[in-house]
């Protein structure tokens, strides 16, 4: 097995898979069964309990970089809307009070939303990537994916809130995009890929 350069801090296989493919084209050198999720390692979850998405996407690269001592990625995203004053945010994953329930977070949404008029309903997924290296570097990036919110969920592509958004210029959701299509301009993908340069010189590629 290839020898372990980089691990991301996720359960995920999906998302070690997104940075795998963001990786390939930069760092051809780069074995890709070198960069493994936090399952693969062991690695318990931290308690996330910071005020921003990048607090908490530091809080996971450093538990995960002091766990494994090898260089950590991790991200933290959510829907910021307008008119809430940029809720749900870091509590997007438990808006409707239990973690992960995707359809009782969007049922309450939009009926927290249902007098708002089309005009004030801007909104935009957030995402912040952070790189902590074991010698105590840090690096953060954050990318976003501007829309307006839907009044009736659409689509059966993505997760989350992803029913409800439909991305500035478009006119579909983003769960009526295909997952390509969607990863061009989504938030987490923007993210990933400005904070490749930074680590392309932590690992020497």
């Amino acid at each position: 097995m290839s020898e372990v350069r980089l691990v991301l801090a996720t359960h995920n296989e999906h998302k070690v898979g997104e940075l795998r493919a963001i990786l390939a084209p930069v760092l051809p050198a780069l074995d890709p069964a070198s960069v493994v999720g936090a399952r693969d390692v062991g690695a318990p979850e931290p308690v996330e309990d910071g005020l921003t998405f990048a607090e908490n996407a530091l809080i996971k690269a450093r538990a995960l970089a002091q766990f494994t001592g090898l260089p950590a990625v991790a991200d933290d995203s959510g829907l910021s809307v307008d008119v809430l004053g940029g809720s749900p945010g870091i509590f997007s994953a438990r808006w409707a009070g239990r973690h992960g329930d995707d359809r009782a977070n969007l049922d309450l949404l939009l009926a927290q939303l249902a007098d708002i008029a089309p005009e004030h309903r801007g909104a935009r997924f957030v995402c912040a990537a952070a790189l902590v290296t074991p010698d105590g570097f840090e690096h953060v990036e954050t990318g976003t994916l501007e829309g307006a919110l839907e009044t009736v969920p659409r689509g059966t592509h993505g997760f989350g809130y992803d029913p409800i958004l439909v991305p500035t210029g478009e006119s579909r959701t983003c769960a009526e995009l295909t997952p390509q299509e969607k990863n061009a301009i989504s938030h987490r993908g923007t993210a990933f890929r400005a904070l490749v340069p930074t680590l392309v010189r932590v690992l020497g590629g």
